[in-house]
């Protein structure tokens, strides 16, 4: 019986076929603005994860002020040298600690030029971030301490300004400054939202404070632990030593930061969680404007065919069979939509993640959640009109012109 009735129903479907179109394209909207949004979400996460894998699970990060609202000052001072020597020196468990100062500088060496970023730090940067020099040497310690100025150039800005030549032994200028190339970095790729991680240049903290920055304050501290040793330990230590070289009292809030990849990661996920749930709510509000279509659309379905389903309650049909024959069309209707919506969603999600080179990351439960949510607003929606239908009355509905 309720193959007969899916029939009816494809009858019924294929005889006004725009318009079943037109009653189901809110359905349609709602369900592939859903697929996009959660894939496109999906991707960008995704990809901030890979990035952070990409750095190392065991590399902490410390930066003066306090994101959370309310909470330390945002003027709070930054970090100086002799905090980087105190955590090299008093917390063994570290295996580099390197300071980390940035801006944007323009580079040029003869006639070409580049707009790029300048990381003022030490000989541990590159230990730190696990980053290897590719053709000349990283910086020695006296030239950090001295403010030498010399620089390592990024994979792309060496490309760019040297093209295939070695730069190592030339001069380039930084801003205003000029630098003595003493090597370049191995390529890294690029990172998340096609971010390029080799468009950078290195010089000596010390350099970058006095030629760039204007003062002695460092702005972040990158930290490395030692191999088996707890990031979480880790930060408990250092933000002891911290609050007691910044003289915190007991009791009152850190003035810094120290923030591991767990805590990035879980904030990029909580990030997302409220990104999607907010996508979710306005697709919702598509789905519902489709469901109501429905619905009066099957109303007008009803008015059109009193007759005929006079007719079948004449000739014996029940009204439960009568109920469920324009509920099966209902969901024939909805299911449609949410199906066709599901492929244009995907369609358009591949597009975007493929514009954005963002992974296409496709979540089944997410294209679960739609295919049944349309089934239900079908239900819902076509459930009025069919009770509507299945009441009529035989006499009634024969005599209807």
């Amino acid at each position: 019986m309720f193959l007969e009735m899916l029939k009816l129903a494809l009858r019924a479907v294929r005889r006004n076929l725009l318009r079943s179109f037109l009653t189901v394209l809110g359905v349609i909207i709602g369900v592939s603005a859903v697929i996009l949004m959660v894939t496109v979400a999906n991707g960008t996460a995704e990809q901030v994860r890979t990035e952070i894998a990409r750095l190392g699970t065991d590399v902490l990060f410390v930066r003066p002020g306090q994101r959370a609202p309310g909470a330390a000052s945002e003027a709070a001072k930054g970090f100086t040298e002799r905090d980087i020597a105190a955590l090299r020196n008093q917390i063994p468990d570290l295996r580099a600690v390197a300071p980390q100062n940035i801006a944007d500088a323009t580079v040029v060496a003869g006639g070409n030029n580049r707009k790029t970023v300048v990381i003022g730090t030490s000989d541990a940067f590159l230990d730190a971030q696990d980053w290897t020099i590719e053709s000349g040497s990283d910086f020695a310690g006296a030239e950090v301490a001295a403010g030498d100025t010399a620089c390592i150039l990024g994979a792309t800005v060496k490309q760019t300004l040297f093209a295939d030549d070695d730069p190592v032994g030339r001069n380039v200028r930084v801003g205003n400054i000029s630098c003595a190339v003493i090597g370049t970095l191995g390529a890294k790729g690029e990172a998340g939202m096609g971010r390029d991680q080799d468009d950078i240049v290195l010089m000596p903290i010390a350099t970058f404070q006095r030629r760039l920055g204007g003062d002695s304050y460092i702005e972040s501290i990158v930290l490395a632990a030692k191999d088996g040793v707890s990031t979480q330990d880790l930060k408990a230590e250092v933000g002891d030593l911290l609050r007691e070289r910044r003289n915190i009292l007991p009791g009152r809030p850190d003035d810094f930061e120290v923030n591991d990849m767990t805590e990035i990661t879980n904030a990029v996920s909580g990030t997302k969680s409220h990104l999607t749930g907010m996508l979710a709510a306005i697709a919702g509000v598509s789905l519902l404007v489709g469901g109501i279509g429905i619905m009066n659309i099957m109303l007008v379905s009803v008015t059109e065919r009193t007759r005929e389903i006079g007719l079948r309650l004449t000739v014996g049909a029940l009204e439960r069979q009568v109920l469920l024959q324009f509920i099966v069309e209902a969901l024939v209707l909805s299911i449609s939509g949410g199906v066709a919506g599901i492929v244009i969603g995907l369609g358009l999600a591949y597009a975007a993640v493929q514009y954005l080179s963002l992974p296409f990351v496709i979540d089944p439960w997410m294209i679960a959640g739609a295919f049944g949510f349309s089934a239900l607003i079908g239900l819902i929606f076509g459930y009025f009109p069919a009770r509507r239908a299945a009441r009529l009355s035989p006499i009634d509905a024969l005599r209807f012109e």
